[in-house]
């Protein structure tokens, strides 16, 4: 089984509203938080290395890391392989900054897109334009409902009801 099969069948089969699983979400989110803070101190410096090096590197547990990665995953200039990566596999932490802010908004992590490192990363009104785009994208807009007596949407010059509201 792989390092991410095995962070997902054990994290997210916590029961969230049992006491373990909130000290286990509650322990990941500060150590998360904790490798942000670190990464985003200095946003243009890859880091780079193998999975177990860079899980001691942070001061957390390889699974712990496995996490991190598949979190980070999608905000990254170039995706790791998470899916098969085993502990010796070379992984690349170079993130995009406005990806990263996007999809840590998209992920309603507030303790992440709110840290102070992002005040010298990108200004505040590129971090508001980046968190409107993205409450945007989740909103659904349904269109005007067309009317029986309304003329017909396909261009026919009839009314809607003598027409494709057949």
């Amino acid at each position: 089984m792989s390092l991410l099969t095995d962070w997902r069948e054990g994290a997210y089969g916590l029961d969230t509203n049992t006491r373990e699983g909130q000290l286990f979400w509650g322990n990941y989110f500060n150590i998360e938080k904790g490798i942000y803070e670190k990464l985003l101190s200095d946003p243009d410096t890859e880091v780079k290395g193998k999975v177990s090096e860079l899980a001691e590197k942070y001061g957390c547990e390889l699974n712990i890391f496995v996490g991190f990665l598949d979190g980070i995953n999608d905000s990254l200039v170039t995706p790791n392989p998470i899916e098969e990566m085993d502990e010796n596999t070379e992984v690349s932490l170079k993130f995009d900054k406005e990806k990263l802010y996007y999809n840590m908004v998209g992920a309603k992590a507030d303790w992440l897109y709110e840290l102070p490192q992002w005040d010298s990363i990108l200004t505040e009104e590129r971090r508001k334009e980046l968190y409107k785009e993205q409450k945007k994208s989740g909103t659904v807009v349904v269109g005007k409902k067309v009317g029986r007596n309304d003329p017909c949407p396909c261009g026919s010059g009839k009314k809607y009801k003598f027409c494709c509201g057949r």
